[in-house]
């Protein structure tokens, strides 16, 4: 799985690997993975880490050969800036796209061959609520998750016949080290963003993958899962 050093994602890759599955963990930080590695291990678990830019079309390509065979295929990773249109630079539209679409895409095309000639394989694809509720800044990653929504339906039909299921996990703020400055600048307004009262937290996020991944979800395919606690409505006045 894609950027399980941190967050979600070291939730999610911490939650699979409680469940038997040996997870290969990808990021940026070499001593972040290892740590990841082996506090899977102190579990119980098993787990292997390999590190690439998928901002580097080249790199994401090694990453899915390092890989290997694999039966499950969480795309975590992604970057946001939440800047304004005018204040977003090609380059900065341009990484969204590269780290939160393109990535998934290639390694989606690199990974499934193999699952479908195993005959099985499941793809769950980590969204945000920011892909159907707009806002005044964030549009670039805004569009980047919407695109990796469309590529999870696209997916499911393409590749449902063949024994892969294809779904998302739409999250809503949740509290992690990227949110971090969000949270303190803004501690009570985040509070009330949702019907809960509250922001999520990563292991709730991991808990809807781990159902999307097991076979107890076997007839889900092709949606988009929203984890965000309940949208609050705002009455005017």
């Amino acid at each position: 799985m894609t950027g399980a050093t941190a967050g979600i994602g070291r939730a999610v890759a911490v939650r699979l690997a409680e469940n038997g599955a040996e997870v290969v963990v990808h990021g940026r930080d070499s001593r972040r993975g290892a740590e990841l590695v082996s506090a899977i291990a102190e579990r119980g678990g098993r787990a292997r880490f390999v590190t690439a830019d998928l901002s580097a079309a080249a790199d994401v390509e090694r990453l899915a050969a390092e890989a290997g065979a694999v039966d499950i295929l969480v795309n975590n990773a992604g970057v946001y800036e939440f800047t304004s249109t005018p204040g977003t630079s090609a380059d900065s539209f341009d990484r969204h796209l590269a780290i939160n679409t393109r990535a998934p895409f290639q390694l989606v095309g690199a990974l499934t061959p193999g699952m479908v000639a195993r005959g099985h394989g499941v793809i769950v694809n980590i969204s945000s609520t920011a892909a159907t509720s707009v806002a005044p800044v964030g549009a670039a990653y805004g569009a980047s998750k919407a695109a990796l929504e469309t590529l999870t339906r696209y997916w499911a039909t393409e590749f449902g016949g063949a024994g892969i299921r294809v779904n998302g996990v739409a999250s809503g703020p949740v509290r992690t080290p990227g949110t971090a400055p969000l949270l303190a600048a803004f501690p009570d307004a985040m509070d009330q963003v949702t019907a809960r009262g509250r922001i999520g937290d990563p292991e709730e996020i991991a808990d809807v993958v781990l159902f999307l991944v097991e076979q107890r979800s076997s007839y889900v395919n092709g949606t988009v899962v929203a984890v965000h606690g309940g949208e609050r409505s705002l009455l005017p006045g």
